[in-house]
């Protein structure tokens, strides 16, 4: 048995005590010491179909902690090893880290690198790993020197750590967000602007002034649209998210006369190589204390409460899940 969280279709999230299977094939037994709140964490447990598609569900998309045991199966990972899983089902189709132990696939785990602390690695999260994937994808295209690079949703997981990254790296970093509150600590992660995200918002024209040199997005909908209207020939746009919306309202006039890419970014299905490299990114340029400052810690009982106000984005910046709690 282990404590956890339980999310059920018949009764409110709670923290109980559950069964904790033998790995089997392919699968590792993770002791758990760190988790996150995810905005996909808030909505499996509010039940949402898109996320919690297990019956009952332990959410946590993020696990951080040492290998306990192996299923049979060839791994890469050892027992003894500090490792971190993002995604890769976690939370949506399999029980997540908001346990003390998780069985999880052993081909998804990353182990960590030295410098990384455990709680480190859990306020990096699937967030943190997802803006290091749009960081990795961006450089493909836009070099520092191009121009000034736009940051949406900035207050959030991904923006709280794309920020950083890319400043560290030399681009001119602007924020958009819709908490004027937040611009100085957004400034702090290294933005030298901080815009409205109501300027963003509303649906425009297809074709508009040529701004950015590129963008990392976790909004979607009007707010995507406008940026791929708005960025300069050859430049690109990283796309994580639709907290706006799904819907796409564009036209093919950006990719057709300023030939402007647009890079879907997948931290669920991603490789292993593109894993590693993505932590490999983490533990050399982004700078912990930055991150420590926009960063909280709480217990299982806590998370559950702080899940709801995640998805209504009343949350800045990242919020650990300590498993001894």
């Amino acid at each position: 048995m282990t404590r956890a969280v339980l999310v059920s279709s018949s009764t409110a999230p709670a923290v109980t005590e559950i069964d904790v299977p033998d790995p089997g094939e392919g699968e590792a037994l993770v002791d758990v010491a760190f988790s996150s709140v995810n905005y996909k964490d808030g909505l499996a447990l509010a039940g949402d179909p898109g996320v919690a598609r297990l019956d009952p569900l332990v959410p946590g998309i993020d696990v951080v902690g040492t290998v306990s045991a192996l299923g049979p199966g060839v791994h890469d990972v050892r027992i003894g090893d500090r490792v971190v899983l993002n995604g890769a089902g976690a939370g949506e189709t399999r029980h997540g880290g908001w346990a003390a132990h998780a069985v999880v696939p052993s081909a998804s785990l990353v182990v960590l690198p030295e410098a990384i602390p455990e709680d480190f690695a859990a306020a990096i999260g699937t967030a943190g790993f997802t803006a290091a994937l749009s960081v990795l994808a961006l450089a493909r295209f836009v070099e520092p020197s191009d121009g000034p690079v736009l940051v949406t949703g900035s207050s959030g997981g991904v923006g709280s750590v794309a920020i950083p990254l890319l400043a560290a790296r030399g681009y001119r970093v602007t924020a958009s967000t819709g908490r004027p509150a937040n611009a100085d600590a957004l400034r702090m992660l290294g933005a030298t602007d901080v815009v409205d995200r109501a300027t963003l918002s509303e649906r425009g024209k297809p074709m508009q002034k040529a701004t950015w040199a590129g963008a990392v997005d976790s909004v979607g909908g009007a707010t995507l649209a406008n940026l791929l209207a708005s960025t300069k020939w050859g430049g690109a746009v990283t796309a994580c998210g639709l907290a706006q919306d799904v819907a796409l309202p564009t036209t093919v006039l950006p990719f057709i006369l300023r030939g402007v890419s647009l890079l879907g970014i997948n931290s669920v299905d991603a490789p292993a190589s593109l894993r590693r490299r993505a932590w490999a990114l983490l533990a050399e340029e982004l700078d912990p204390a930055l991150l420590a400052r926009v960063t909280r810690t709480v217990g299982l009982a806590e998370a559950i409460e702080i899940g709801p106000e995640v998805v209504a984005g009343r949350v800045h910046g990242r919020t650990i899940v300590d498993l001894s709690y």
